[in-house]
């Protein structure tokens, strides 16, 4: 299995390279989103900021989106999560819209939200395979969609509830990182690239 990671050139991909490889995949590290697009199974890592993110993304838009619609695996992480949307609020440019919404700024404790929080609700296959309760976070903004029942799981940061995980059929968006959420969350990205390999 190739896995393609989308390389928006905004940080360290060790230790998501390192969970993707764990069973003998072959992890492509790109820095074109066509040629991203183009492997077995698309990840988008969870490191940056919107606008940067959308810049980069934007020449090879409309194939990534492309390839999604068409039924690519793909597994959105943090930002990654965030650029399924249409828009955010913390930069200009278009995400993929995979999932109509926008991301908007967290509110209601302290930000960023740097640490351990629960997961809340879960109701997804990965969930069942890897039931983690509590995940590692580490975001200033969160997706709002317009259709909630995308939504699989739900987290809290002081007064605000927001979507910890969505779905719309091969694609899985987390605003969590299972690359750092120990154990179970290497098992959620393993039960991801098993479910993508049906």
């Amino acid at each position: 299995m190739r896995v393609g990671v989308f390389d928006y050139g905004a940080g360290n991909l060790h230790s998501l390279i390192k969970t993707l490889a764990r069973d003998g995949a072959t992890v492509e590290i790109e820095s074109d989103p066509s040629a991203a697009a183009r492997a077995d199974v698309l990840v988008l890592p969870g490191v940056g900021a919107f606008g940067h993110a959308a810049s980069r993304l934007a020449p090879g838009l409309a194939d990534m989106r492309s390839a999604i619609a068409d039924g690519l695996p793909c597994l959105g992480i943090c930002l990654g999560m965030q650029l399924l949307f249409d828009s955010s609020d913390e930069g200009d440019g278009d995400g993929l819209g995979i999932f109509p919404g926008r991301v908007k700024r967290l509110e209601g404790g302290r930000v960023p939200q740097i640490g351990w929080n629960t997961i809340e609700d879960g109701a997804d296959p990965l969930l069942d395979a890897a039931p983690l309760e509590t995940a590692y976070y580490a975001n200033s903004y969160v997706c709002h969609p317009d259709d909630l029942s995308s939504v699989h799981a739900w987290s809290t940061h002081g007064t605000t509830r927001f979507p910890a995980l969505v779905r719309a059929g091969r694609t899985v968006g987390v605003q969590f990182h299972p690359e750092k959420s120990s154990a179970l969350g290497v098992e959620f990205v393993r039960a991801f690239l098993r479910e993508a390999a049906r």
